[in-house]
């Protein structure tokens, strides 16, 4: 007789644990156990418990291989999701097995496991683990299905609703929620995420977080009457009075030196938009700034084509927002425009904006502004700027770049990579809560109540169509950092400190991914070899790049740096490229005059004719400031339950070479932690958006 301890780990989220009966079958390459209840006639996987069991086989089962979980009805108790860690059985031989889970069982069924060893097809010869392979993913497959959202943006997750074999019953303890939060002011649909497969949802403690943080906010905007206020600001002041009650030293600086051409500049480098700016070594016919203009603001012995050809001029080009119409907010007609923006870095060290031109074509009725033109005039032309910042930020670099680009690559791997392959267990921590958050997110930002409907110039078409344009222009290669660097001609541009801690984390994660990888591909024909692989890579291409061959993105993998490089990418825009774009997002929009997401009325024609009631009535309203306000604040804070990047607490990998290397990473990163630490004590303005304590492992806000 064989014996087998068994240890069963139930999560830590509260209401992880079940009353359902719970049983499990051992397959082993000598045989399979009977199937047995685990079961010690008490209170069996409770939340954060680790039950332990004796199974009894005739015979030794040899090495162990899978296991199946049986979640069946216990007596008259309702149906009760069950959220299992993993199993660990110890052998006769004394050898210990480990079989991750960390998934949901959500109705009753059996979910079948395989021993934690990462392999590749080319791994496995066994038939039974070749059709567990192939039965995984066609299982996944039939489940999580592409859905087109809005046509020319990348595909996300469409998941048919959860309708197990049995009559469903209501469960007292996990009330109903509506949808509907007190005070809100747009219409939104959160009630469409409960549809969610519960593996890609938030936890009760990460739910709880989010609504109880946004409830009280709106409700609060609700009673002082300014979401029903459709006037203009009366006094610049005022607007802090809708301040966030957290401020911090950076939303105070933004509210305290936001119209000085320092911190204007300033924000190209270390803003919630930091990839934008390039070096300019001509100036586009299209803005004709000519020496005469500038020459004032560029110090003395100097002229235009001189600090050109020393690069020390940049450019800010908003081209890809030309000619999109508005819509109305609170009844009244809303302007837009696609500006130029250029900048001279000087001798002293500061990033300085010379010349602004408020369209794409120059002409009498679109003057070049100047810092030497009246303090309204430049000041209004630098915040149509900012309004231009806005789009590109919260559209491309914010909500595409990151959030949709993101969603299509977890997609991707739960479509075509199982459980037991290496790159699952490298990137699945990187794709947590990402369909839940943005499942909000649409609901939020792209829906006809939402805040692109009453918040922004654009609407709903217009700012999907700023994606659509976005996303037919990126490439492969804009998303290797390293190179987007070179290409913007921004490499050793000083002060940049969102390149500086970008590029550490870069290293860092790149030198991780390369233990991993080549531990598993010891060579190339192993990564060309991997049919999973190149389904993975191939269902990207066609489901996020849309097909498009001038992307550069590749159909396939043919070598080990091909496949680092790729895996690197998805992870660092999973990870760190969203924290530089949207943890600072309330410290630099709260003071709604640096980050307008509307303006209503025409940009200025002529010089001359803006005063500080002009530059009030183009500025948002009171109403569509508090909503736009509302849903990023809802958007930017991040819940509880957080899982900083390099910290793994599902253990996916269980080989030592892979636990060593994450462990080094660990190590890794908590130095670029200490010396981006030691740096900002010097910095009047901190800049630690990616220090890695505060990056998230994935996008969950």
């Amino acid at each position: 007789m064989a014996t087998y301890k068994v240890r069963v780990a139930t999560g830590t989220d509260l209401l992880s644990g079940t009353l359902d009966s719970i049983s499990l079958t051992i397959v082993g390459t000598q045989g399979e156990s009977h199937k047995q209840l685990l079961n010690h006639f008490g209170r069996d996987f409770a939340t954060g418990a680790v039950d332990q069991y004796t199974v009894q086989c005739p015979q030794d089962l040899g090495e162990l291989i899978i296991i199946r979980l049986h979640k069946e009805r216990y007596s008259f108790f309702p149906k009760d999701p069950w959220y299992c860690n993993y199993v660990q059985i110890c052998a006769p031989n004394g050898r210990i097995y480990h079989f991750p889970a960390y998934q949901w069982m959500d109705g009753y069924e059996t979910l079948a496991l395989r021993e934690a060893t990462g392999k590749t097809t080319a791994d496995d010869s066994l038939p039974v683990l070749l059709e567990h392979r192939r039965e995984e993913i066609r299982a996944k497959q039939d489940f999580y299905h592409w859905r087109v959202f809005l046509p020319g943006l990348p595909n996300y997750v469409h998941i048919p609703s959860y309708r197990p074999p049995v009559r469903r019953h209501r469960n007292p303890n996990r009330p109903e929620w509506n949808g509907y939060i007190p005070g809100f002011p747009i219409l939104i649909n959160f009630k469409a995420t409960k549809f969610l497969n519960l593996n890609l949802r938030y936890s009760f403690l990460k739910t709880a977080s989010f609504f109880v943080r946004l409830g009280p906010m709106a409700l609060a905007f609700k009673v002082r009457g300014l979401l029903d206020c459709k006037h203009s600001w009366k006094r610049l002041k005022d607007i802090r009075k809708i301040f966030p009650g957290k401020k911090s030293v950076v939303s105070e600086y933004v509210a305290e030196h936001w119209a000085e051409d320092t911190f204007f500049g300033y924000q190209y480098l270390n803003g919630v938009n930091p990839g934008l700016i390039r070096r300019c070594t001509r100036i586009p016919d299209k803005f004709p700034v000519t020496d005469d203009m500038v020459a004032p603001f560029l110090g003395e012995g100097t002229c235009l084509q001189a600090e050109l050809e020393k690069g020390n001029i940049y450019l800010a080009d908003y081209r890809i927002m030309e000619g999109i119409p508005t819509v109305e907010l609170s009844g009244r007609k809303q302007h837009h425009c696609a500006p130029l923006c250029l900048l001279h870095f000087g001798p002293e060290g500061k990033m300085m904006p010379i010349a602004i031109q408020l369209s794409q074509t120059p002409g009498p009725d679109c003057p070049i502004f100047l810092p030497s033109d009246s303090e309204w005039d430049w000041l209004l032309a630098k915040t149509w700027v900012r309004y231009a910042e806005f789009y590109s930020h919260e559209a491309i670099s914010h909500l595409l770049e990151t959030h949709l680009i993101a969603e299509a690559f977890c997609l991707a791997l739960l479509r075509n990579l199982p459980m037991c392959h290496p790159l699952y267990k490298l990137l699945i921590p990187h794709t947590r809560y990402i369909v839940q958050i943005n499942s909000i997110g649409r609901a939020v930002l792209l829906n006809e109540g939402g805040l692109s409907a009453k918040g922004m110039s654009l609407g709903v078409e217009g700012f999907a169509e700023v994606m659509v344009r976005a996303l037919s222009e990126l490439t492969y290669d804009s998303l290797y950092l390293p190179n987007d660097f070179v290409e913007r001609g921004v490499q050793d541009l000083p002060g940049y400190y969102y390149r500086d801690d970008s590029l550490a984390v870069w290293n860092a994660l790149e030198r991780y991914v390369t233990e991993i990888i080549t531990y598993y591909y010891p060579s190339d024909a192993a990564v060309e070899g991997d049919p999973e692989l190149q389904s993975w890579v191939q269902e990207i291409f066609k489901e996020c790049l849309l097909g498009r061959e001038s992307s550069g993105f590749p159909r396939c993998l043919r070598t080990v740096p091909e496949l680092i490089r790729y895996v690197t990418i998805v992870i660092f825009t999973c990870s760190a490229k969203h924290a530089a774009v949207n943890t600072g997002q309330m410290e630099f929009t709260a003071w709604m005059p640096n980050f307008p997401a509307s303006m209503r009325n025409p940009p200025i024609q002529a010089k001359g004719l803006t005063t500080l009631e002009t530059f009030m009535d183009t500025l948002p309203d009171v109403k569509t400031t508090c909503i736009t306000l509302l849903v990023l604040w809802t958007l930017s804070r991040e819940p509880d339950d957080r899982r900083p990047l390099g910290h793994f607490p599902d253990i996916h990998f269980v080989e030592e070479a892979p636990r060593k290397s994450i462990e080094a990473f660990r190590q890794r990163l908590n130095q670029i932690s200490h010396d981006i630490r030691q740096r900002n004590k010097c910095l009047p303005i901190p800049y630690y958006y990616l220090d890695p304590v505060l990056i998230e492992n994935s996008i969950s806000i």
